[in-house]
């Protein structure tokens, strides 16, 4: 009877695996996780610097974990148990005070962040001609460590911003997002629940980055500015699945003084009449309403008058922390170039050199930049 019971336990296992590694070539394969708010592994390319390097090995197993059977029903049945436990922590989202999520960050990899910079110092080696100014914000656990759950383990990212600030060369203007965000910590520049800045905060890394290109900024007042969402539950929330959270707000900044934007999306080879889309306000990701969401390659082109114009191009290298800048910056360049690291593959100097490019922007937040290793690219 013992035997008997054993082998219905191995033929009941064998037969799972079977039916979910069926199941993982037969479902169809997301591109992006709501649940996440992230874009999944694609597929592993096959070549030999990959296979050698252990890139492929890597990009094989990121790929059957994003894409194992019912990936996102697991997760929500590990937060709803999480949940039920009263844990202060669940897929690495704490639940701090005040109503605030935070993203773990615990300490990271300086030998890649070594390699990282190393990357962009090379890349702005190669350009001397170039004006490079590099913009590091922290999220919001960086700046609000005090909210956390209490005995958390957390890394300071202020380490980490200084780390970088230390190993990039002086052929790039480095700009420590604590330098400009500290001193407006009790102001609303984080949402609750997502991992982005505000506005507010975006508008505060604008006023930094004019300040420091000699532009004349634009203050609070020569917006009009609008809440556009009541309703935000961020990306924080949809891992964590806490619940009893009050949503965030979403504003955005209209010029007093319009002026009209086109932004040719390369991805789908559309060309949009607006910055926003008010269409992902109904969707779970709202911060998709900056920018219409994540795109390897965009062109805004403003209609700017002569005396506004601060300088004729720009290229911005970044995450999605610079969807809600971008637009205070069409208010003095009137080509502005966007390329998303993490899924552009072109060679960027080859873009640059096409277009022009005389002056680039790197933007990025800490915890995406310790945790990717795009900006490898720009050896390309």
């Amino acid at each position: 009877m013992k035997q008997k019971a054993e082998r219905l336990l191995v033929f009941g296992f064998v037969g799972a695996l079977f039916l979910l590694s069926l199941l993982f070539f037969v479902l169809p394969h997301q591109r992006f996780s709501d649940l996440e708010n992230r874009y999944l592994q694609s597929a592993p390319h096959l070549t030999w610097d990959n296979l050698l390097s252990n890139k492929y090995a890597q990009d094989a197993e990121d790929f059957v974990t994003d894409h194992f059977p019912f990936r996102d029903k697991w997760l929500s049945i590990k937060s709803t148990a999480e949940k039920y436990r009263f844990q202060q922590e669940n897929n690495g989202i704490y639940k701090g005070k005040d109503g605030y999520l935070f993203e773990k960050f615990l300490e990271p990899d300086y030998t890649k962040i070594q390699q990282y910079t190393d990357s962009v110092n090379k890349f702005a080696g190669n350009h001397p001609e170039v004006n490079m100014s590099f913009l590091l914000a922290p999220t919001s656990i960086g700046i609000y460590p005090e909210k956390l759950p209490w005995l958390a383990p957390s890394y300071p990212q202020k380490k980490v911003n200084q780390f970088i600030d230390d190993h990039l060369g002086k052929r790039l203007t480095f700009m420590n997002g604590f330098d400009f965000l500290s001193p407006h910590a009790s102001e609303s520049i984080y949402y609750r629940t997502d991992h982005h800045w505000t506005t507010y905060g975006a508008y505060l890394a604008y006023v930094a980055y004019a300040e420091q290109k000699g532009w004349h900024t634009l203050s609070q007042k020569d917006f009009l500015i609008q809440t556009v969402s009541h309703s935000f539950l961020g990306s924080y929330q949809t891992r964590s699945q806490f619940n009893g959270l009050t949503p965030d707000t979403i504003q955005v900044y209209i010029p007093r003084d319009f002026s009209p934007t086109e932004m040719y999306i390369a991805d789908t080879n559309q060309t949009m009449t607006s910055m926003y889309d008010p269409s992902f306000l109904a969707k779970k990701d709202q911060y998709s309403y900056f920018l219409g969401g994540v795109h390897a390659l965009m062109k805004l082109t403003t209609k700017l008058e002569p005396v506004e114009i601060d300088q004729d191009k720009l290229l911005v290298i970044k995450d999605s922390y610079a969807h809600s800048v971008i637009p205070f910056l069409t208010r003095h360049v009137p080509e502005i170039h966007v390329i998303d690291i993490r899924y552009y593959n072109g060679s960027i100097s080859e873009y640059m050199a096409k277009n022009g490019i005389k002056d680039v922007l790197f933007l990025f937040n800490t915890s995406t930049l310790v945790g990717d290793t795009s900006l490898m690219k720009l050896n390309n």
